[in-house]
């Protein structure tokens, strides 16, 4: 807020501002969050309402910089007032007002009026860029829209806008979701022919879409055809090909590729050892995992609940209850909080126990310290009771769940 300090310096002393000053400040209070604050500036300046009293009025920039604040704030609706009121003003928009709207119309989920401003903006003459078809190309994608945003290509490329790798791994990442993994390879194959380069972000955006089909193999020569191009491998491809590797059980390359990661210097991030600790668990390799883990708090790694949870979930499956406890229980001191997937794992150790108090005695904590009950929660104690012939305390769960409105899974 020091430009605004400033703003009543200039005050002071008697100089009164042009539309360059209000432009500079109004642009400053959006870009740090203080949109309310711009709008009511920019109003004073449109309506002279200020301390000069004196009418200054807004251009194309200042409209196009307070509409982008407001749809970054969410508040679409003034933002689409002050278009039209723009457009009274005889100040024609331009490609970086329509994106704006265009942006916060689908940031809101409302797609038709994104759809009807893009076809508005074609229609005044005003030519869409490579950051219009990215925002609309998103949204498409988003939803499943592959054919449209296919077609969507095409336009972009007949009306002469090159698409970008952002644009390509968007679709790339589309068709991947909509479990059509021959066609985002038909794709990324053909970026070279259109001029556009591969780069770390297209090849992730394929590595992540084989390993979900469990097709690790070929995200691993997609690794390796990256590498032989130059393209050097980021923490997220790592992460991607070491969580395809655990599911497919492959543990001894996920640790060989662990040692590729440290010895090209890619930094490690607590998703990564999450992973790893999850994935060593769910092979069978609780040791290696405790182990993992001792290395990490050494070395003053930060690991979140996520870690925590996959080990005391190890640890309990291999009946190593105590020491799954242990770690429970520690997790205050070292500032995090066990979260429903947590105490779930504990309640289910205990049931399993016959420790049938204990684990009534956690969900009593889980709700005292606000963590809500899931349906899992629930079942798990309520087959626990079964388990152990407590079937009163059944009826009683039931009762339970419909007061928080949990509902009851088939």
């Amino acid at each position: 807020m020091e430009a605004a300090a400033l703003f009543t310096k200039l005050r002071v002393f008697g100089c009164k501002p042009n539309v360059f000053t209000y432009n500079t400040l109004i642009n400053g209070l959006c870009r740090t969050g203080h949109t309310i604050v711009a709008l009511n500036l920019f109003e004073e300046m449109a309506n002279g309402n200020g301390e000069f009293g004196v009418v200054c009025k807004p251009d194309a920039v200042t409209y196009t910089t307070i509409i982008d604040g407001l749809c970054k704030e969410g508040f679409v609706d003034k933002a689409k007032e002050l278009f039209l009121q723009m457009k009274d003003e005889n100040i024609n928009p331009d490609v970086v007002t329509y994106n704006s709207l265009i942006h916060g119309f689908c940031y809101a989920n409302d797609w038709n009026e994104a759809k009807c401003l893009f076809i508005e903006m074609m229609d005044q003459g005003v030519q869409p860029n490579v950051v219009t078809f990215n925002v609309i190309m998103d949204e498409l994608c988003k939803n499943g829209k592959m054919d449209e945003a296919s077609r969507l290509l095409d336009l972009m490329i007949q009306r002469g806008v090159r698409p970008n790798a952002f644009v390509y791994s968007t679709l790339i990442d589309g068709f991947c979701l909509t479990g059509e993994i021959d066609r985002a390879r038909e794709l990324f194959v053909s970026m070279d022919s259109n001029g556009c380069m591969h780069n770390v972000v297209t090849y992730n955006t394929l590595i992540n879409g084989y390993c979900k089909t469990k097709d690790v193999e070929e995200s691993l020569n997609l690794y390796s055809e990256m590498l032989s191009k130059g393209i050097k491998p980021d923490v997220v491809t790592y992460n991607t090909l070491f969580h395809g590797l655990f599911e497919i059980h492959q543990v001894e390359h996920a640790l060989k590729l662990f040692d590729e990661m440290q010895r090209s210097d890619v930094a490690a991030e607590t998703s990564t050892y999450n992973t790893f600790i999850d994935g060593l668990c769910k092979n069978g390799y609780i040791v290696e995992a405790a182990e993992l883990f001792r290395t990490l708090r050494v070395l003053k790694c930060e690991l979140g609940i996520e870690a925590y949870s996959c080990l005391i979930d190890g640890l309990c499956k291999i009946g190593k209850l105590e020491t799954a406890w242990e770690l429970f229980q520690s997790l205050p001191r070292v500032g995090l909080m066990p979260n429903v997937v947590t105490y779930n794992i504990m309640i289910h150790a205990h049931c399993t126990d016959g420790k049938m108090d204990k684990a009534h005695d956690l969900f009593l904590d889980m709700e005292a310290k606000g963590v809500a009950p899931s349906c899992v929660t629930f079942n798990t104690l309520m087959l626990g009771c079964i388990r152990n012939n407590e079937t009163s305390k059944v009826v009683e769960l039931l009762h339970r769940m419909d007061e928080r409105n949990v509902i009851p899974d088939a």
